[in-house]
This record gives C-alpha cells, structure tokens and sequence, in this order.
C-alpha cells in the first residue's frame, strides 16, 4: 500500500542551485503536478495545460528589476509549474532508478554488530525493477548480505543538488541463478559495457528484491515531499519510454540548440531566462536548469501533449519553438 507523508503535488520542483547563501528565506520553492488518470484535479494533457503564461497573465519578467523582479519571477514561475505535468511519481521513480547506475548500498554490518555499513555500488535493473550487484565474494558488502540479506539502496537524480529526488529502495539480495545469469550478466553490461570483472571467478550477481520503494524531494526547502510504494507497486509501474533518449537529445539540443532551449523557455514561462540547460526529457516533456540573474534554477517544461517516439519528440520540440519565434522576434 502506498503511503505519502506529503501530497506528490506539492513536491519541490523549482529549485534554487546557485546563490543559496545570500538568499532570503522566502526562496523560489515551487509546486508540480503529476499526472493522474484517476485524479479528476489533474489537468488533461491538452496545450492549455502547458500553454505560455502570456495569455493568462501578460506580464514578461526580464532582468533587473529588484526584489520586485524576484517577486514577479516567483509568481509567474509558480503559476506555471503548478500546471506543469509530470509522469505519475511511482513511474518517474522507477524511471529514474531504471536509467540510474549507481548508489549507496547500506547493509548490517557483520564486523560491527549492530551497526550499518554503506558502500557506493554500480547497479543496473532487471526487467521487473530490481537493482542488480556484480559483487565480489572478498568485499565487505557481499559478507554482510551472504549472512544477513536485508539492506538498502539509496539513488539521488542530482547528487550535487540536495533539493532533488533522492529514492531508497529497501529489500532483501539473492543471488541470481544459474538459468538466469546470462540474461542478468546482458542486462548488467548494457549499463556498465566496461565491467569486464564480472567474469571474474571471485564474482557474482546479486538481485535487490524491492519490498518498499520510499522517495523523498525538496529536502531543506518549504515544500517537502515524500511518500512510499509497495514492492508490487514498484515493479508494476512502468517505465517511461521516451527518458531513454534523455542523453542524445539533451546532448544534441545543448551542443548545436542552446539558444533554442532558451526561446523556449521564456516563451513558455514568461522569464526571460539568461540561459537554459536540457537535463533530461520523458513522454510528458523536459526539465532544465534555467540560469537568471546570476542564479540557476531547475525547471519543468511540458509538451503541449504526449510525445508517442524519438521523431515526435523532435516534432514537439519544432513546434514549441516556433510558437517562441514570434514572441521572441
């Protein structure tokens, strides 16, 4: 059964990287939305879902206005993201993990009883969600769980940014068996293609069982968020299809189009941001860091509706900036 401390929809999304020493208490903290289906409040994705705030509000922030600037900023932003959607948050988490390859892996230490003992591992998933180890029989970790197999895998999306989605898989580690260690070893090396240890004889892979998948966004900011999913619920949640072209695209659009992602940007917010960085894309749209008067912020960017393959991706990305075009010209 799932449990949420905060409500999903409150989560911290607009998120402050840069320039935190100096700020004033009331930082740019900001809500999202993810989608629904079941949830009447949720917003269809239709283009009014996503539209540019200049139609509803026709105030344009541009730099250099002061506090009233920042005050604006925070209204027209808030406004926007609120109706920003995102994919259900137990699909974004087992998208996140899905395409992750590394974390803190904490087990009950043998040597010091009674203690927890952490290790940074590599991982990749399996088909159904569980994180899969190549440990060596002489490490630390694997002694903990050969003995004891309850442990803990702990993934943060931004390491370097403590405001975002951190998620801590908890569940017992089984080695994989012999029927199932090709197909595990293909899945391992897709995501570590340089692990050529794992043939090693010392070594062996081990499967996470999920039996409770937690998450946790906006930490130290006014708009905490947090919540958990049953194993079940986790490894029924499906993986979202467009985020494995998340590293081309973002790479292709920050390389040969940054000055497009920045039109898109403040068409479809109303901040004239002074730059705009692609982090990571899904079905429902993308995410940057957005740099604004010597400040740089997280943002979410909806597409004006699903996007259904990699080509109609590039489609809404064309649509979206010609629609920024005029305003901009």
């Amino acid at each position: 059964m799932r449990t949420v401390a905060s409500p999903w929809t409150n989560t911290f999304l607009f998120s402050r990287i840069n320039g935190c020493r100096n700020a004033p208490k009331s930082s740019l903290n900001l809500q999202f939305r993810h989608s629904d289906p079941n949830s009447p409040s949720t917003p269809p994705l239709s283009m009014a879902a996503s539209s540019p705030l200049s139609k509803t509000n026709p105030q344009t922030v541009s730099p250099g206005d002061g506090d009233k600037d920042e005050s604006n900023v925070f209204q027209l932003i808030q406004a926007h993201q609120e109706k920003a959607v995102r994919l259900p948050a137990v699909e974004e988490i087992r998208t996140v993990l899905d395409h992750s390859v590394r974390g803190m892996l904490s087990t009950f230490s043998q040597k010091h009883e009674g203690y927890p003992s952490g290790a940074m591992v590599d991982f990749a998933c399996d088909a159904d969600g569980s994180p899969i180890l190549a440990v060596s029989s002489l490490a630390v970790h694997t002694k903990d769980l050969t003995v004891n197999p309850k442990c803990s895998l702990l993934v943060a999306r931004d390491p370097e940014d403590r405001t975002d989605l951190v998620i801590t898989l908890h569940g017992d580690a089984t080695s994989v068996s012999e029927n199932d260690s090709a197909a595990i070893r293909t899945a391992y090396l897709a995501r570590h293609p340089n692990a050529f240890w794992v043939d090693f004889g010392d070594f062996q892979f081990m499967r996470i069982v999920p039996k409770v998948v937690r998450y946790v966004s906006g930490v130290a900011t006014a708009q905490l968020g947090s919540g958990e999913f049953s194993g079940e619920e986790y490894k029924s949640a499906n993986v979202d299809q467009i985020a494995q072209f998340s590293k081309p695209v973002a790479s292709h659009m920050n390389r040969d189009h940054s000055e497009d992602t920045k039109l898109i940007v403040q068409h479809w917010t109303s901040i004239l941001v002074d730059s705009a960085y692609m982090l990571d894309l899904d079905s429902l749209g993308f995410n940057v860091k957005a740099g604004y008067q010597g400040n740089t912020f997280k943002l979410r960017i909806p597409f004006p509706r699903r996007a259904e393959d990699r080509k109609d991706v590039k489609t809404l990305v064309v649509e979206m900036l010609q629609a920024a075009k005029p305003q901009a010209d």
